[in-house]
């Protein structure tokens, strides 16, 4: 028989880190109110997915008035409105002849759904990443993520057929963005070389911003340059906008900044608003090349995360949330290099639309954790949630709501300088040393 053990308490895993102590009360727009009765002003919107900020009312109504309705509809046995309504919004936004969706849950399925598309369309095995990337944390997923080892270490063998080439990160070579483009491409094309034939390579795999791998936007050239190449050899490029899209980045999608088109794009995270839903958009030629019944799943498309993407994409619409992303991403970048300018405890500063980077370093330019570390805590002491990233987690991202407020812009600098202070002390730059701009024009110091 089994023995009742009285007092134990259940917890959650141990292997689970919290950022901060927060307890949500209830929370609204870019507001955070604890259960210690403070107010926080939250730079994370839970890694970038409340894009239209905490309840949105229109958000809010949508699923209450869906799940009077019907909760669960599976729908691959039955279809159901939500669906069909956020499918023909998508389609308002998906770049031209992305005009078939298949939905999932989590940008993991999504991801691993697009990678299964694009080897069931070429007939080939390998998929090319760049270093840096992160895709997800299930195993196909986490193989393909390359932005820190804690993503894929434990668990080996990881999937076959992927093979890293290398990202054109200018602070971290050195250089200027484009020789550090120049550099990876002549890299890339050295891989197809040298690691897999291009007759064997069905995909490139992107990200149009690193998101854990340190926030550094992908250059344009680079993803023309990739287009290019899959041009060339009839490669598939998919673009991973699970954290950069939805008007993150100061555009909808995070790779219209260059001309490159992906074969198929990945959403998640911002597209409902905090309910769970994922989509791969494809041409209808690409995607019906899917296998019989390698789509599918049971949550996948649910009816009120899809109601409540319904109303996010129609908030971005009638708020101009795209457009206050830019506005406000520049806000917050100009306030952060005037920082930079007081603190030289930060070694680079850069992001497009409302998803920044600040990165640590010591004065030789090797990676200060601790200092990251030290200052993303003390935010929280000020009243300002943030979160570090990074494969050696020295860089701070700043990831407003895309509803933030000009005055909200400059209270979450004023707070995050304050936590800077409290660490690090206000010092003097050195002479002659000008401080960076963004990852597209500064020299490693």
């Amino acid at each position: 028989m089994c023995e009742l053990h009285h007092g134990r308490m259940t917890s959650l895993s141990p292997a689970l880190k919290q950022a901060t102590p927060v307890i949500v009360d209830h929370a609204l727009g870019c507001w955070i109110h604890g259960t210690d009765g403070r107010d926080y002003l939250d730079f994370t919107t839970g890694i970038g997915v409340t894009s239209t900020g905490h309840c949105h009312p229109k958000v809010v109504e949508a699923a209450r008035e869906q799940v009077g309705k019907i909760i669960h509809a599976q729908y691959t046995t039955v279809m159901h409105k939500p669906l069909l309504e956020l499918t023909e919004k998508l389609g308002e936004v998906l770049p031209t002849g992305l005009d078939s969706v298949f939905y999932a849950n989590s940008g993991s399925e999504a991801v691993e759904a697009a990678v299964r598309l694009a080897r069931m369309a070429t007939g080939r095995p390998n998929i090319v990443v760049f270093q840096g990337g992160f895709h997800g944390r299930t195993v196909a997923a986490a193989s393909l993520t390359t932005a820190g080892t804690k993503f894929s270490a434990g668990f080996a063998p990881l999937m076959a057929g992927v093979h890293m080439a290398a990202f054109p990160y200018a602070y971290r070579y050195g250089w200027d963005e484009d020789t550090a483009v120049a550099f990876a491409l002549q890299e890339l094309d050295y891989l197809l070389q040298t690691r897999t034939d291009p007759k064997d390579t069905a995909a490139f795999l992107i990200e149009p911003a690193l998101g854990d791998g340190g926030y550094l936007p992908t250059p344009p050239a680079f993803l023309e340059g990739l287009r290019e190449r899959a041009d060339k050899y009839g490669i598939q490029l998919i673009i991973d906008e699970v954290q950069a899209g939805v008007g993150r980045m100061g555009k909808f999608w995070g790779h219209q900044y260059s001309s490159a088109v992906p074969d198929i794009l990945i959403t998640a995270k911002g597209i409902a608003s905090g309910f769970p839903i994922s989509a791969i958009a494809a041409s209808t030629e690409t995607m019906s090349k899917a296998w019989p019944g390698s789509q599918g799943g049971t949550y996948g498309g649910n009816a009120v995360s899809a109601a409540a993407g319904v109303a996010t994409l129609e908030v971005v619409q009638e708020e101009n949330l795209v457009e206050n992303s830019q506005i406000r991403g520049e806000q917050l970048q100009t306030g952060l290099l005037e920082i930079q300018e007081r603190f030289p405890v930060i070694g680079n500063v850069r992001g497009l639309g409302l998803m920044q980077g600040i990165e640590f370093t010591g004065q030789d330019g090797t990676p200060d954790a601790a200092t990251a570390a030290a200052v993303q805590q003390a935010t929280t002491e000020q009243g300002l949630l943030t979160l570090t990233c990074g494969p050696a987690g020295n860089v701070v991202r700043l990831i407003p709501a895309l509803v933030v407020s000009a005055e909200e812009i400059a209270t979450g600098l004023e707070r995050f300088e304050a936590a800077l202070a409290a660490v690090a002390g206000a010092v003097p730059a050195a002479a002659g040393t000008a401080p960076a701009t963004t990852s597209a024009s500064t020299e490693r110091r």
